[in-house]
Parts: structure tokens; C-alpha cells; sequence
């Protein structure tokens, strides 16, 4: 997934401080009209991005008929919270940072593409799934900002110049944004699933926070494909979904803990067999730093019960 060693950044360009990362996309912002917050105003001097993890749906739900994949009530209320996503918010980002499930590599890979492509990760469905686009900016600048964090944390990092947005950005992101006028850009997951790692990994990348970065972990809180083809997910997904509730909303100490075990919670392996859906929420949960966690969404979508967080 990610360049060759001549395409990566060297530790010196990745070390490039804040100030020259915040000036291009300052820049991008207004090229873009990106300077105002939804309500009209600029993001505020020194105001805090919180962090967030969102459950992205199933491949592209809110844009194709999915039948009876999923009931039209519950697309509407995932729907609902995406698009009042951005009102939580203290302003308009400056960009954002998305973790998603659908991306992992060895090594924390960042994107790096001033426009990235759209990557349709999905299939089986209508032809108008492949057409489907979100012509957001990337952020070279940001993408060096945030590989010169993780370097200087001693976490190994790599870039990816020809890596496109997969369906758990461009799909929960265009309702969000439908405009797609934020630059934005995808940081890989580890595929050795290691919790704390990641939780280490949202920690590094927790000043952009101040930079006015928003920082998505895009995945799902259920995420067992067998439960939902069954009819079983609701029952299956109450007991993890419970638990993971308390857990995020702990005090962090006490958070970071429960979620590094998280497999030995009710439910655990039954809610996610592989825990790629689950890996976002730490990288965020890391980011959180001191924040106390809040539930911003908790509802169902294809049969499971499925939360979202927000901190800060």
C-alpha cells in the first residue's frame, strides 16, 4: 500500500514544523472556501477540535437503494447524525484526518495526494455505486505534519502518493460534507491490530487537535457480516455495544484500559471476529488525551446496534 523508499518522506521533510503545515492549509482553506464554520463564522484563533468515531454504514447505503440490506428507517437515522455532524463542532476544520477501517499496512501509512481519487472498495452493487464522488482536496502538507508527529513519538511511519479515498471516508463524509470543500486526507491502521499501538498513535497525533484538525476514526462498532445475514445482530451486538458504551465514556485512564482489553468484553470476538472496525476508535481514543468520551449516536443500522463517540 505504500510507495517505494525514494517516495517516502525522509525524517528531516517529515519534521517540518506546524506553523508551515498550517500555512498551506490555510491557504487551501480559502482557495476552497473552507475558512468558515457551518454557521458562517471562521474557525475560531486557538479553538479545539474534538475527536470522533463515526460507524460509516455498509459500502455505499445512503446514495444507492439497498434493498432489504438495510430498513430505509434506520439509514435515516445514521443519516441524521452524519449530517449534524459538523453543528458539534466548534468551527469549521482547517482539514481532516481520517483513520478508516477499509486501510491498513505494516507500518502507518499516511496519504499523500493533493487529489485523491475515489477507491471503490465495495461490490455487488448498482452500477450508480461506482459513480459516486467526493472531490475533496488532500493535504500534502498536513500528511507531513502528521508524519513528522508519529517520527518524533518512534513510531515508524510511511506515505502513500497514489492512495484514494475508500468508502468509509468519501460515503460518511459526503453527507457530512456534501460540499467536499475540507482538504482531507487517510492515515492507515497497523495490521497487526495491536490496541495499544493505536491508542499510542492517537496520542502522537493529538496536537493537530490545537491546529484545528479533525480527527475521524471511521469504522463500526459491530461489525460480524454472519450476525447481520442470520437476523441475529440485534441480540448479538447488545452486550459488546453495552459495554463499549461504558468503556468510551470512562474516565481515560480507566478508558484506555478497557479498551486495550476489549476482547476479553461481553461479546467481544462475537461483535468483531477481525477488529479492523474497532481499531478507529483508539486512534481516537488516544487522540482524546484528558477528554471524557460522550455517546453521540447509538441506534441501529443492518440489525445491530451500533454508538458513536465524540470527545471533546
Amino acid at each position: 500500500m505504500s510507495d517505494t523508499k525514494k517516495n517516502e518522506l525522509t525524517r528531516r521533510e517529515a519534521s517540518l514544523g506546524g506553523a508551515a503545515a498550517l500555512a498551506t492549509l490555510a491557504a487551501t482553506a480559502r482557495a476552497t472556501g473552507a475558512s468558515e464554520s457551518p454557521g458562517g463564522a471562521s474557525t475560531a484563533k486557538g479553538a479545539r477540535m474534538p475527536v470522533a468515531f463515526i460507524p460509516h454504514g455498509g459500502g455505499p447505503w445512503p446514495f444507492v437503494d439497498m434493498g432489504r440490506m438495510v430498513p430505509k428507517h434506520e439509514i435515516e437515522a445514521l443519516r441524521a447524525y452524519l449530517v449534524d455532524l459538523p453543528k458539534g463542532l466548534p468551527g469549521r476544520p482547517t482539514a481532516l484526518l481520517v483513520v478508516s477501517a477499509h486501510w491498513e499496512a505494516t507500518e502507518p501509512t499516511v496519504m499523500t495526494a493533493a487529489a485523491p481519487p475515489i477507491y471503490y472498495d465495495y461490490g455487488g452493487f448498482p452500477p450508480e455505486a461506482y459513480t459516486i464522488q467526493w472531490p475533496a482536496p488532500g493535504a500534502p502538507a498536513l500528511a507531513r505534519r502528521v508524519a513528522g508527529l508519529l517520527e518524533a513519538a518512534g513510531i515508524p511511519t510511511k506515505t502513500d502518493a497514489s492512495r484514494g479515498f475508500d468508502h468509509g471516508t468519501f460515503i460518511p463524509f459526503k453527507v457530512s460534507w456534501p460540499n467536499a470543500d475540507i482538504p482531507t486526507i487517510q492515515l492507515s491502521l497497523k495490521s497487526n491490530y495491536d490496541p495499544t499501538e493505536h491508542l499510542a498513535i492517537g496520542a502522537a497525533l493529538a496536537p493537530l487537535r490545537d491546529e484545528g484538525v479533525l480527527i475521524l476514526g471511521s469504522g463500526m462498532s459491530f461489525h460480524n457480516f454472519r450476525s447481520m445475514r442470520t437476523g441475529t445482530a440485534l441480540r448479538d451486538s447488545q452486550p459488546f455495544d453495552a459495554w463499549l458504551r461504558e468503556a468510551a465514556t470512562a474516565a481515560p485512564q480507566e478508558r484506555a484500559r478497557r479498551l486495550t482489553a476489549w476482547a476479553a468484553a461481553p461479546g467481544g470476538r462475537l461483535a468483531h471476529p477481525q477488529e479492523d472496525h474497532l481499531l478507529p476508535l483508539m486512534v481516537v481514543a488516544g487522540a482524546a488525551g484528558d477528554d471524557v468520551g460522550r455517546v453521540t449516536f447509538n441506534d441501529a443500522f443492518g440489525g445491530a446496534r451500533l454508538s458513536a463517540f465524540q470527545f471533546g
